[in-house]
């Protein structure tokens, strides 16, 4: 197998060599060369030809945002930002990502030596997740808008025990419940985009820093006919509104009377996720069981497929992204592979799919 060759742009000279250190460690990763600015990037880019390029939002001559715009339009190819975790960090690399970036790497504000290092295997992963995105799905989307410190990887068991969900009573109350990942800051606009402002309520699990949620929480707030949020302990779930996990907080759906409420959880990282999709969706299967319709968009990983499984055994509808829309097809592949999935749509006639379901179960 030929390795991910990767080109590092950033105008610091500790975080390019940090970031060659931990890419090189890796077997699978080749990093070809460094660029202190965007316009030695875009020279090498020609001589290297890489296949990712790691691209720092904040440079001197030109700022990554402009950089990405150029580079996507004259020659498309994966990029993982580089970005602070601050609010005006968290604005600008949903811009990135919204400009046909795959995903990001947070840089830490303080102790950034350190720090850094802790996130080794997060970053190895982006990369190499990245190298294997078709360049034709990065266009679409353009068109379209050493040892290593592993945290454990545990279950949704850590956070909230197995029971079946099949005994739920079944109410008039419906809601919905969506996962994603990497790719999924832009799907899951355009699925909440082609929905009606009277859609029942909606909870979310994205994959995102705790910096990252509120911004993102605002910008649907402002692109979709949803009333957007980020939950909040004791939320009761209304049709119209649209409820997202907070970037460092598991979100769970608990059942009181005829209403669903939301419930915070600062349990341990589940699937090395927090929030995590299998606590989500295990928390629906065992709270609505028929009630709740599933949904899994594009990411990395499988975090989620065991708590979409058990949606689907407690009576839920669960339907996936297919594999020819998704950024990454790891979560939306894992959750099919388990027998998880009903259906898979492309990512726009995912609303749509929701519309109509939602219309027949309330007949």
């Amino acid at each position: 197998m030929s390795k991910i060759k990767v080109l590092i742009v950033d105008d610091a000279a500790l975080m390019r060599k940090l970031l060659t250190e931990i890419l090189s460690s890796s077997s699978r990763i080749e990093v070809v060369g460094t660029a202190a600015d965007p316009f030695i990037a875009r020279d090498k880019i020609k001589q290297l030809n890489p296949d990712v390029i790691t691209l720092d939002v904040e440079m001197p001559r030109m700022d990554g945002i402009t950089f990405l715009k150029n580079l996507m339009r004259l020659r498309p190819m994966p990029v993982v930002m580089i970005s602070t975790l601050t609010e005006d960090g968290a604005d600008i690399t949903l811009e990135a990502l919204a400009s046909g970036a795959i995903d990001y790497i947070p840089k830490p504000k303080a102790d950034f030596e350190h720090s850094i290092s802790d996130y080794a295997n997060d970053i190895i992963e982006k990369v190499i997740t990245a190298g294997q995105v078709n360049i034709s799905k990065i266009e679409k989307r353009i068109k379209t808008l050493g040892k290593m410190k592993v945290s454990p990887k545990l279950s949704a068991d850590a956070v909230l025990s197995s029971r079946s969900g099949k005994n739920v009573v079944n109410t008039t109350d419906k809601f919905i419940a969506i996962g994603a990942s990497t790719g999924g800051t832009e799907a899951v606009k355009e699925v909440l985009m082609g929905l009606p402002s009277d859609v029942p309520g909606i909870v979310i699990a994205q994959h995102i820093p705790a910096t990252f949620s509120t911004s993102f929480a605002r910008r649907l707030n402002e692109t979709t006919n949803l009333r957007v949020r980020e939950a909040k302990n004791g939320d009761q779930i209304l049709p119209g509104h649209v409820y997202l996990a907070p970037g460092d907080k598991h979100l769970i759906i608990q059942r009181t009377g005829a209403k669903y409420i939301c419930k915070l959880n600062d349990g341990p990282e589940v699937n090395r996720h927090k929030p995590s999709v299998d606590v989500l969706f295990r928390s629906v299967a065992q709270s609505a069981g028929p009630n709740a319709m599933g949904i899994m968009l594009t990411g990395m990983g499988a975090d989620g497929a065991q708590g979409m499984l058990e949606m689907k055994q407690a009576g839920a509808y669960n339907i996936a992204q297919d594999e020819n829309t998704s950024v990454v097809w790891g979560m939306p592949g894992a959750a099919v592979k388990l027998g998880a999935v009903d259906k898979e749509f492309p990512l726009d006639s995912v609303a749509n799919e929701i519309s109509k379901y939602m219309v027949k179960s309330s007949v």
